[in-house]
């Protein structure tokens, strides 16, 4: 019982974090610590949460999804949009994958993580340029690669993905709805193929005794990041991302303080 409270917690963590700009591996490493849910176990069963969470996304955008494969429109947001957000932070990934697992996933590089990124995303805030690109459909080429740098830094657990990119967005001239909606795009593909990878080196850990808790902390999840990405929307707008990194930064040094 007491491991499907935890899945359940775990499962609220990271449908709440995933796709809010506050790093929901940094907070899934932290909670874990903290509920003592850490080992090679533990981190299977992240993976497993996390495709919880991009299946929300899927769910919310099914059509958009599939007019990425309408090749015949002529204009608007296409596959190759994505593909070129992909690319930087997929080869990053590839060539330091172990480096990134075995020296960055820790309660302390998460806590630099989440403060380094909330001066990313006051930054952003302050430079961004003139939104140019009111939704995804005028997203150009260009943009995506520049999204798609930034992507980079969620390399490091704490720097988070969706505050990477929505900052990226920003910077090259989208506004705040663009930007978000690119990035939970993007997430799918990075996500899948990250936790791909990660499953299939940690498939050991998998047990069918295990399957109540792990479906436990797929479905909480799947449940509370369709609900996380509607409110984001909602709110994004209006609140900017400036609450979001005056979070980071509380949070960021309350961790960097009781781990040093």
């Amino acid at each position: 019982m007491l491991e499907v409270i935890k899945a359940i917690v775990l499962g609220c963590v990271e449908g709440l974090t995933e796709f809010l700009p506050i790093s929901s591996t940094g907070h899934l490493i932290l909670v874990g610590h903290f509920l003592s849910f850490t080992g090679d176990k533990a981190k299977t069963f992240e993976i497993v949460i996390q495709l919880g969470s991009i299946l929300a996304v899927v769910v919310l955008y099914f059509k958009r999804f599939l007019s990425l494969f309408n090749f015949k429109k002529r204009s608007g947001l296409n596959l190759l949009h994505i593909i070129i957000g992909m690319i930087p932070a997929s080869v990053l990934g590839f060539l330091f994958h172990d480096v990134i697992k075995n020296v960055l996933f820790s309660p302390f590089t998460v806590g630099i993580g989440l403060f380094l990124g909330a001066f990313l995303m006051i930054y952003a805030e302050k430079k961004s340029k003139t939104e140019s690109t009111q939704d995804l459909d005028h997203l150009s080429y260009k943009q995506a690669f520049i999204i798609g740098l930034y992507q980079c830094l969620s390399l490091w657990p704490g720097f988070s993905r969706a505050g990477s990119t929505i900052s990226g967005g920003l910077l090259a001239g989208a506004n705040h709805k663009t930007a978000a909606e690119y990035s939970f795009l993007l997430a799918v593909p990075m996500m899948v193929a990250a936790s791909g990878l990660d499953l299939l080196k940690s498939y050991q850990y998998l047990s069918i005794h295990d399957l109540n808790y792990f479906a436990t902390g797929f479905i909480t999840a799947f449940i509370v990041a369709m609900l996380a990405i509607v409110f984001f929307l909602k709110i994004l707008s209006k609140v900017k991302l400036i609450p979001f990194a005056i979070y980071r930064i509380i949070i960021g040094i309350i961790v960097i303080a009781y781990f040093i």
